[in-house]
């Protein structure tokens, strides 16, 4: 049985992980800063450690053969366009902490878990975007904070791959959606937000859109997601890989699927003084079917949406 560690385990992505590697016949360590918020985590053990600090990883990594690197300072993009000293500061430490674990205990493979804020801003400026293939990050111009300590940190998986042997595989997380996710207090993404907006309002309520709406984005299923890092980890390309849908909506129009899926009538109300991010983004897919043996992210967003806003619409209710 193959013993693996999966850092950020409580998290949305983390918890899902966790779930599919256990269900895979993985030996399971999960490892974060805080308890799963919704569930217990299904790892065969689960640690409670700060990964700021070197001596925990090194401890965290005994006995391991794979490590799952998901846990990371982030959140919305209210969040991540506030907070930029804390959240690159953190991601620095955390993720050179644990490269140099990683060699230290002389782990098989390392999976990075990056971001699609590391693309170059100036290719995101309209919303009938281009999608961003993996070159298109370098020359950087990613996203203040968030994208820059992304970026640094797949630098930093190809250093040590060159200068110690160790195997990294890195995949660029495009927008995620599902059950088990934050869905309020500020780190929640625009799904989730968008579902708790519109199953806490009454029929005939406006809901607040940050931005114009007119911004557009792709959205990736959870299921996809843990089954594209799977099969990442298991594939013999050290690049980073785009891991996300090619289906591009705005986010107004994202906004009228929920309602509809919700049976409620409202009204959409924009604010474009509010944090919006790139006016476009979408991912270039070419590359991970050339990988994967011409496998990608395939769930429909309509039956994404649909689970993760019943799930909400069910937290809600019951008084979470």
């Amino acid at each position: 049985m193959r013993r693996v560690l999966v850092s950020g385990s409580s998290g949305f992505i983390g918890h899902h992980l966790v779930k599919d590697l256990v269900r895979r016949g993985y030996w399971v360590r999960g490892v974060d800063r805080k308890r799963p918020e919704f569930e217990q985590s299904p790892a065969h053990e689960f640690w409670l450690v700060d990964l700021m600090k070197y001596r925990h990883c090194m401890q965290v990594f005994d006995g391991i053969d794979d490590v799952f690197h998901l846990a990371c300072e982030m959140g919305g993009i209210g969040f991540i366009s506030q907070y930029h000293a804390r959240v690159s500061r953190d991601i620095s430490r955390v993720d050179g902490n644990m490269l140099e674990a990683a060699v230290s205990q002389r782990v098989s493979r390392f999976f990075f878990s990056s971001s699609a804020c590391v693309y170059d801003l100036g290719k995101q400026q309209q919303a009938d975007v281009t999608a961003l293939c993996e070159t298109d990050a370098w020359p950087a111009q990613p996203e203040e904070g968030y994208g820059l300590a992304k970026i640094f940190t797949e630098k930093m998986c190809e250093y040590y791959s060159q200068e110690h042997g160790l195997t990294t595989r890195i995949a660029r997380f495009h927008n995620v959606m599902g059950s088990l996710g934050t869905y309020t207090g500020g780190r929640e993404k625009a799904p989730a937000a968008l579902c708790r907006k519109v199953a806490t309002a009454k029929d005939g309520d406006s809901i607040e859109i940050w931005g114009d709406g007119a911004q557009t984005r792709s959205f990736m299923y959870i299921d996809d997601c843990v089954e594209g890092i799977h099969r990442i980890m298991e594939s013999d390309c050290p690049d980073p890989l785009n891991l996300g849908t090619s289906h591009l909506v705005t986010i107004r129009e994202l906004a009228e699927m929920i309602v509809k899926i919700s049976g409620k009538r409202l009204y959409l109300q924009f604010d474009p003084a509010k944090p919006r991010g790139v006016q476009g983004r979408n991912s270039d897919n070419t590359r991970i079917k050339q990988v994967l043996g011409g496998w990608e992210p395939s769930y429909p967003l309509w039956d994404g949406l649909n689970v993760t806003y019943a799930w909400i619409e069910s937290q809600i209710k019951g008084g979470k």
